[in-house]
């Protein structure tokens, strides 16, 4: 990077941290509620800002540009089908959770079933969060700052330095923002980090069709676009996809429900809202965006492809190199601070969440139930940087790995959100079921899906395999034909599984039933009064989506 591109970055990543401390200054963070929950008092427009930052990493940014490269347009299913389940997530979840004011998914899981339900939820979300999501968080990030800025030759170190010093660097900016700065500090800083995000993110696709049209316009690049790539404006997918089209009525949604309607790191931000109409605004203005950033994270692939497809054997290179071609010196330095605070997001995001959990649903359980505000609030803060170092000593590592790691990492948190998802649904629907059975399908369900896909699935496929070889099938497109049809995809087994799991349950209430039924409690810390538009403007966002599946 030149200078002007160093100064712009270093300019906006200050001006974020000045506002994030201003407005957080007169937030009393030594209570659970100011530390946590940012006081209960964030407004609509600081939760979408903030869930649309805790979701859009550089993961997901520089990855799905790169599956759009292989793949297309059919890989914004990944975004467009989150704008329905955020939907569903604002009119039908979050009431049930907010007339109850809790501060954790397990809080609620204790409510309607008991304390160890509870324990047993908050060590799968924190195992979800600390060995899985925060060193793939931290090396994913890393990867895209090495790639897109050629870090190891602009700091004259090796690669292996280069990745040390971007994951301690994300690492620890993420830590005094999640851990000294709390819930509000979080959120604030998100708010301006999606503005940022957006101008940045709508800049790159912007520069890109300007480029490779014949007259220089947006019109001109989309047409050329069109003309020359009709293959990848195909919405439906085939079975050897990664997104086969029938898994969009299957598991794709059972993810994106576990996702957005059970997830602490992202519902913590709804709970710190000042009422149930904030959350519910918050959450489905974000889900309007959500509808847009295919445009983000989707377009600038398939420009890419148009630019230099026959040049790049690396898809997840594409983005980076359409970033360093398309953006001048200075909006280069831009984007990079709004990209690194993409990745600070998603990463002190789930830092406050997983301090949120260890202090309200263990510390108080096992380690210290006469513990008072103060005491829980260094707890969970202590257990969050002793979290954030492991992390941070994990993720140099990940680059050592063999390839296809992050896949096998998105297939293999399937093992949680199904049986998690799945005990939320039952929890909310019926009153009758007991803990047992919560507590059978949150083991039972991770131990059937890791047997299904650790087992089940590579033994049938190897066999599958095997036999194609012995009847002399050589050709490429015949193999992954019968690769892919020797066992459901992983998101079909996330659909079958979901159902079971809540047979499960319903057998079980079914043989032993609560004697004691469960009653929901209504809280006074908040107005718990439904925003009056929020199904008028949930079916209008549905519609939005829908329209762009019949378009394509």
């Amino acid at each position: 990077m030149d200078y002007l591109s160093i100064f712009s970055f270093i300019g906006f990543t200050l001006l974020v941290a000045i506002i994030a401390w201003y407005a957080t200054r007169s937030t009393n963070e030594s209570t659970a509620d100011g530390y946590f929950l940012g006081g209960r008092s964030l407004g609509a427009l600081t939760i979408a800002g903030s869930l649309l930052l805790t979701n859009l990493s550089a993961e997901q940014i520089v990855g799905l540009n790169g599956q759009a490269f292989s793949e297309g347009i059919l890989v914004m299913a990944w975004e467009t089908l989150a704008a329905i389940a955020m939907v569903i997530t604002a009119i039908w979840f979050l009431p049930k959770y907010m007339k109850k004011g809790i501060t954790t998914i397990p809080e609620f899981i204790q409510g309607r079933f008991d304390e160890n339900t509870k324990a047993i939820l908050s060590i799968l979300f924190l195992i979800a969060f600390g060995i899985v999501l925060l060193p793939t968080i931290l090396y994913a990030g890393s990867k895209a700052f090495i790639t897109m800025f050629e870090l190891p030759e602009a700091l004259g170190v090796s690669e292996t330095a280069a990745y040390w010093i971007c994951v301690w660097s994300i690492g620890l900016i993420g830590i005094i923002y999640a851990i000294y700065g709390g819930l509000k500090a979080v959120a604030v800083s998100d708010l301006v980090n999606a503005i940022g995000l957006l101008i940045g993110g709508l800049a790159i696709p912007y520069f890109g069709l300007v480029m490779i049209s014949e007259d220089n316009s947006i019109a001109g690049g989309l047409s050329k676009l069109w003309v020359d790539n009709q293959d990848k404006f195909d919405v439906t997918g085939d079975i050897t996809s990664s997104i086969p089209v029938g898994t969009i009525f299957t598991g794709m949604m059972i993810a994106q429900m576990y996702y957005w309607g059970t997830n602490q790191a992202i519902l913590q931000r709804v709970f710190g809202a000042k009422s149930l109409a904030e959350g519910q605004k918050g959450m489905l203005l974000a889900a309007f965006v959500k509808f847009l950033i295919p445009v983000i994270v989707v377009l600038p692939g398939i420009i890419a492809f148009n630019m230099f497809g026959s040049e790049l054997n690396d898809a997840d290179a594409s983005y980076p190199e359409l970033v360093r071609r398309v953006l001048p010196g200075g909006l280069l330095g831009f984007f990079a601070a709004v990209l690194f605070g993409a990745i600070l997001s998603s990463f002190n995001s789930l830092l406050n969440s997983s301090a949120t959990l260890f202090g309200f649903d263990l510390y108080k359980k096992f380690f210290n139930p006469g513990a008072s505000e103060l005491q829980t609030v260094k707890a969970g803060k202590r257990f969050g940087l002793a979290l954030a170092v492991i992390s941070m000593s994990i993720a140099p590592f990940i680059r050592y790995a063999p390839d296809g790691l992050f896949s096998y990492i998105q297939q293999a948190l399937g093992s949680l959100s199904v049986p998690i998802l799945a005990v939320v649904v039952v929890g909310i629907l019926t009153r009758k079921v007991p803990a047992i059975g919560a507590k059978v399908v949150l083991i039972g369900g991770v131990l059937m899906y890791l047997i299904s896909l650790l087992g089940l699935g590579p033994a049938m496929i190897d066999a599958a395999m095997t036999k194609a070889a012995e009847n002399g099938i050589t050709d490429a497109g015949q193999l992954a034909i019968i690769k892919a049809e020797a066992y459901p995809h992983f998101l079909h087994i996330m659909g079958i599984l979901f159902v079971v799991n809540i047979i499960i349950m319903l057998i079980i209430g079914a043989i032993k039933p609560k004697t004691d039924e469960y009653i929901p409690e209504v809280t006074q810390v908040i107005d718990t009064t439904p925003w009056k538009y929020a199904t008028v403007v949930g079916i209008l966002v549905a519609l939005l989506v829908l329209s762009t599946y019949l378009i394509f």
